[in-house]
């Protein structure tokens, strides 16, 4: 259970998903059709109430989407189309974007309303009084069509700010014509908690039915400016996971949730589900071909990271001491990082993680932390290196196993010719088992060809190095002011596809510093399985 429980009984939090449409007009986010159904169906599975898949009629992927979800069966999610009401002096049955709404076949259609005068006037270039009659008439057209309807009143804070009675006056009209949510919208993602919490609490006292609340954050207040509206009356959540959203993000769901959920004690998500909360926001981030954002809270790899040596042995004898809550309640894990900070209890905790038996006052423990300190001064790092970590303390307790010698290798590379046409080529020379291996491979730079020789000389004793692929490489340059002949440190992240890695490596040489990151990653594969077989 979360350390800091809330029990009191609360309403129910409907949780709004929108990263397939929001979410997908942040920059760098693009999903394809088929992207877009494998994560409705990990929302749903997850325990989403709605599910917005696009604006149909924008874009001839939305529409792929909606028909390729149209009569499949969700467990939990309702599935919505989202647009905009009728265009002005138009009838709702000639607007060609209403009649796409009705044209998705979703349960539920969400649509978005002028609130703000100033975009009433200056963007729709309209009446006020027109204003209303587009949210009426769209409102009431879909009612009439047996839908939910969300209606997302667009800048509301905003709106409300500048003018409270128009701005309810929108809400008013949109719940007389049968709308089933009202939405406030913080579009600019402007205001702050208390102007959230103080307009969202008026505005409940104003209406009847049920309001949700839709934030942006462009203030970092996103998560914080959904939770107090939540506070004062908001029952529906809309977000995107992970944040995704144009400009600097939407509200983050997987933020929110947990917050709701362990926090404050608001059932939204089914309880046993939050155990995949990780699982889903590294889900999403794949499909959108994005790197995971390491400090995301509850979700990131270092979110329930410790690294300095009196937390550390703090968290070894009381956990909650400096941690919030149990990072398994949302699939994460605790991490002990390893560092020139470190203490005793860090190389302790490490060791018992990666599933080594250390003694706390033993003098191999005492020799492991003076070696570390004494390679982390030389440049090397361990933190994003648990595959090296592992295999240094194998090293220094002398039960490592080497599974080839290496004889020597060599990178060539040669340009020819007036556009520069270049052949990059390694040759390595391994002894394994006794049996001396001799390859050469050619690849897209010295890195990549000295990998693949590697990995062919290796590859007739050990296939299952064929597992491993490397999902990033990275260099840093640690003695800048050497110039050419700085220090450099490699650090390479590897996966078998069940697990990932890092491995590192520091020398002045780039390749040979690369050459240790990638023997390292390859040995820690093997020593895994052997151990596996054990």
């Amino acid at each position: 259970m979360a350390y800091s429980a809330v029990s009191a009984m609360k309403p129910q939090i409907k949780i709004y998903d929108t990263t397939l449409r929001d979410g997908a007009q942040g920059e760098g986010i693009s999903f394809s059709s088929p992207d877009k159904v494998r994560i409705a169906e990990r929302l749903d599975a997850f325990g989403v109430h709605y599910i917005e898949g696009g604006w149909p009629g924008s874009n001839p992927k939305d529409m792929e989407f909606f028909h390729a979800v149209r009569g499949r069966r969700f467990k939990t999610a309702r599935i919505a189309a989202f647009g905009s009401t009728r265009r002005a002096h138009t009838k709702c049955r000639d607007d060609s974007q209403i009649a796409a709404l009705l044209a998705a076949e979703t349960p539920v259609v969400t649509l978005v309303g002028k609130t703000w005068p100033l975009h009433v006037t200056e963007v729709l270039r309209t009446t006020r009084e027109e204003n209303l009659t587009m949210i009426r008439d769209s409102v009431r057209y879909f009612k009439e069509h047996g839908k939910e309807v969300v209606y997302d009143a667009e800048h509301f804070f905003d709106a409300f700010k500048e003018d409270a009675r128009y701005a309810l006056a929108c809400l008013q009209t949109a719940r007389d014509a049968g709308a089933d949510w009202l939405v406030l919208c913080d579009t600019n993602g402007g205001s702050m908690i208390s102007e959230v919490a103080r307009i969202t609490a008026e505005t409940r006292r104003a209406l009847t039915g049920d309001i949700g609340i839709h934030t942006h954050n462009d203030c970092g207040l996103g998560v914080a400016n959904a939770l107090v509206a939540v506070e004062n009356g908001a029952t529906q959540v809309q977000g995107t996971i992970n944040g995704y959203g144009e400009r600097t993000g939407n509200c983050n769901l997987t933020t929110v949730i947990a917050c709701l959920a362990l926090k404050m004690g608001y059932p939204c998500i089914p309880r046993d589900h939050l155990r995949h909360l990780r699982e889903l926001s590294l889900f999403v981030d794949d499909l959108a071909n994005v790197r995971p954002d390491i400090r995301q809270p509850f979700v990131g790899a270092t979110a329930f990271a410790h690294k300095g040596g009196i937390h550390v042995n703090a968290v070894e004898k009381v956990a909650r001491s400096y941690e919030h809550m149990e990072p398994e309640l949302v699939g994460n894990r605790r991490r002990v990082l390893v560092s020139e900070l470190s203490g005793r209890s860090n190389i302790l905790m490490k060791a018992h993680e990666l599933g080594m038996d250390l003694e706390k006052h033993s003098a191999e423990l005492k020799a492991i932390l003076a070696q570390l300190k004494e390679l982390e001064h030389r440049g090397y790092e361990y933190e994003a290196a648990d595959g090296s970590f592992h295999i240094l303390v194998q090293k220094l307790l002398k039960k490592h196993k080497p599974f080839f010698k290496l004889h020597a290798y060599r990178v060539v590379m040669d340009r020819h010719g007036v556009n520069g046409h270049q052949i990059v080529e390694a040759t390595v020379k391994l002894e394994v088992n006794g049996e001396i291996v001799h390859t050469v491979a050619e690849g897209d730079g010295p890195v990549h060809a000295l990998d693949r020789a590697f990995r062919l000389a290796l590859s007739r004793f050990y296939p299952q190095i064929a597992e491993v692929r490397l999902v990033d490489y990275k260099v840093r340059i640690l003695d800048s002011q050497s110039g050419t002949a700085a220090k450099t440190r490699v650090i390479i992240e590897s996966t078998d596809g069940q697990e990932t890695w890092g491995t590192v490596g520091v020398h002045d040489n780039i390749i040979e510093a690369s050459w240790e990151a990638l023997v390292d990653s390859v040995e820690y594969k093997l020593f895994k399985e052997e151990q596996r077989r054990r």
